[in-house]
Order: structure tokens, then C-alpha cells, then sequence
């Protein structure tokens, strides 16, 4: 298949929401490896050095996003929460809400699943190459990540900590207990959650609410006992 110049543009503006500057960018992050073309100056055309590029780009601009939005997590938590925002099962899903995969230009009819997102990555490194970091940013996260994907909805896969350690003391026959305070800070009251296994004190967490607070103490009892 083969898009025009309108075709491209008018994709990109209904869908991401921005008008190309270089619609080159574009044509070249639509094509996969197996429609490879040589240019005239002996150059391999497709898209894996955007899709290179936009891996980097991605990684920064949801990595950016997650310290901003969970300031008080760890530096795993936020490492595992990248991780499940990028995948290719994340981007892949990403890629055909957004129709990206009917774009595609492939040499044949290649049946993989990473494709869609692989392609995503370069239209990511094709965005910055256009528009610069800020104005990806932007169209990443506001046009993208927080209107297609339900962003809290995949981090809460695998993370009720709480139940994971009070099904763990049920098991093994333990007492679980919280003592919560109140901390205050210069501009919010944020809290404590300390969590005693047996009345010994095994570790806290401060986050913003209580429930929080709770799941973050949990999470750290957790891989003290694991």
C-alpha cells in the first residue's frame, strides 16, 4: 500500500492531533524492514533507526511522566511501571486503536505481533524528529497515553500488596496490624502506614492517602519476606 503525502498528513492531525512538517519522517517510520527501498544516495529506507530513536524517547517521556505522578515510590516500582507502560503488548494495544497498523507498509503479509508496536516507536522517533522533545511530550501523553491507554488500570495489575500479604499471614498463620499517622509537610499532610507482623515491626510507608500509604508498607514487607 502505498499513502500519499495528503493521506499521511491528514492521518497524523485527525489522530495525533498535529500538522508534519516533514512528511518524509513519517513515510519512512511506516515502513517496515521487509519493503525496505535503497534511495538514490545508496541509503536502506525503513524504520528501525526511528524505531531506535523513539524507544530512547518513549523511555524518557513516560519515565518523566511516572516520577511526577508517584513521587513517593521507589525507584523499582517506577522501573516496573515504565516497563509495563512501554511493552510491546502496551504499545502494540496502543497502535491498533490508534489504526496504526493499517498503514503499515509491508513487502507481504507478515503475521507478528510486534509490528504495530515496533511501528508506534518509530512514529514516536519521527514526532521528535519534527517536532522537537517538548512538542512530543505533549502529543505523547496528552493525545496518546492518557486518552487511549488506562494508564492506573495496567499498573494495578499484580499490585494489591496489601491482600498478597494478609492471603501470605492467613496461610501461614500470622497477625497483620497498621498503625497510621499523619505526616505534615510544607505544603500537604501526607502519611505513615507502619506495618507490625506478630506485634514486631517489619516496615512503613508514606504516601498521600492511607490506602497507599498501606499497599506501599505491604509492598516492602513483601519482598523482605520473598
Amino acid at each position: 500500500m502505498t499513502l500519499t503525502d495528503k493521506q499521511i498528513r491528514t492521518y497524523f492531525k485527525n489522530v495525533f492531533g498535529f500538522r508534519i512538517r516533514h512528511v518524509d519522517l513519517f513515510r519512512t517510520a511506516l515502513i517496515h524492514r521487509s519493503a525496505t527501498a535503497v534511495s538514490s544516495f545508496g541509503m536502506r529506507e525503513n524504520n528501525e533507526r526511528l524505531e531506535y530513536l523513539g524507544d530512547a524517547v518513549l523511555d524518557m517521556i513516560i519515565a518523566d511522566f511516572l516520577c511526577h505522578k508517584y513521587p513517593f515510590e521507589s525507584e523499582g516500582f517506577l522501573t516496573q511501571a515504565r516497563s509495563k507502560l512501554v511493552n510491546r503488548q502496551s504499545l502494540g494495544s496502543l497502535a491498533l486503536k490508534l489504526g496504526l497498523q493499517d498503514l503499515i507498509m509491508m513487502s507481504h503479509n507478515i503475521n507478528s505481533k510486534y509490528i504495530p508496536g515496533n511501528t508506534f516507536e518509530a512514529v514516536v522517533g519521527a514526532i521528535y524528529r519534527d517536532q522537537g522533545y517538548k512538542k512530543t511530550v505533549k502529543i505523547v501523553l496528552d493525545n496518546v497515553f492518557l486518552v487511549h491507554l488506562d494508564i492506573d488500570a495496567v499498573l494495578e495489575e499484580d499490585k494489591d500488596y496489601k491482600s498478597r500479604l494478609l492471603i501470605w499471614a492467613q496461610h501461614n498463620k500470622h497477625k497483620v496490624t497498621f498503625n497510621h499517622e499523619t505526616i505534615h509537610e510544607k505544603e500537604r499532610d501526607v502519611f505513615r502506614a507502619t506495618l507490625f507482623i506478630d506485634e514486631q515491626l517489619v516496615s512503613e510507608g508514606i504516601n498521600t492517602s492511607v490506602k497507599a500509604a498501606e499497599q506501599r508498607a505491604s509492598e516492602l514487607a513483601l519482598a523482605e519476606l520473598e
